[in-house]
């Protein structure tokens, strides 16, 4: 008789163990959660200025406050979709007031120098922007006609760009070529990018350039190789989506798996 007693008294400890420790581990994978959020590239990078809060529950992530740009928002709701642990994103995110409104042209502006920032072979911190009824003008300085010709091509490039002026200075000496590591994820200022502000960048950067907004465009990255799937109309829509993708921060290789229809 003692036997059967002790079994069910052993079983009767496991499950309460169990059902104590489970509540314990999924705010313990929350918590997680939002502190890998505050952590990451994006977040610590782009999105240092606004004031985002966060709740997770049971990996459902809620997204409240303010941002600085209405572009913000889906940058913060990918970047968290992309962390382990997350099964969903519900973005409640709203622009502050004041924000530009938009297509305007401050609105303009703020979308081609975002664009142009998340590109590792232009410097986005180094060039001016503005706009006027459409027309984007920049100024500030270039290491090479090819990098001004590049930023040219990338702002050109941005929905609702009607032309550009490039006014920016190329450097007399030629810059000197940084060594590319292909292991590592770093920018330029030697931070480690995570997978997942890297698949967040990549899609904010294909949504931003008009000859890839309308693709429908799967990102995948593990350890800095960025996977493309999806569909495109034409060779030269996958060549492009590749090349946009490849050229974002953090970004060691391109997979490029776009079927052509």
């Amino acid at each position: 008789m003692k036997k059967p007693m002790y079994r069910l008294a052993m079983i009767a400890t496991v499950a309460s163990t169990f059902l104590i420790s489970s509540p314990i581990f999924a705010v313990g994978t929350d918590d997680q959660i939002e502190s890998t959020a505050k952590r990451t590239y994006v977040f610590k990078t782009y999105l240092k200025d606004d004031n985002i809060k966060m709740q997770a529950n049971d990996g459902v992530v809620t997204l409240t406050g303010t941002v600085s740009d209405v572009s913000h928002k889906s940058l913060a709701g990918e970047t968290v979709a992309g962390l382990p642990g997350v099964k969903s994103v519900d973005n409640k995110l709203e622009a502050k007031s004041g924000a530009p409104a938009a297509k305007s042209d401050a609105w303009l502006t703020t979308k081609v120098k975002t664009t142009l920032l998340f590109h590792k072979n232009v410097n986005g911190l180094a060039t001016e922007v503005t706009s006027k009824n459409g027309v984007i003008t920049l100024h500030g300085n270039a290491d090479s006609t090819a990098q001004k010709d590049l930023t040219t091509e990338y702002a050109m490039d941005v929905e609702g760009v009607k032309n550009v002026k490039n006014e920016m200075k190329v450097a007399n000496a030629p810059a000197k070529k940084t060594p590319q590591v292909s292991t590592t994820k770093v920018d330029t200022v030697g931070d480690v990018i995570d997978d997942a502000s890297i698949t967040a960048l990549v899609k904010a950067t294909l949504l931003n350039h008009r000859s890839t907004s309308v693709l429908n465009t799967t990102v995948d990255t593990q350890n800095g190789v960025v996977t493309l799937g999806g569909k495109a109309k034409t060779a030269a829509e996958k060549d492009l989506a590749g090349k946009f993708a490849g050229d974002v921060h953090g970004v060691n290789k391109i997979v490029n798996n776009m079927t052509i229809l």
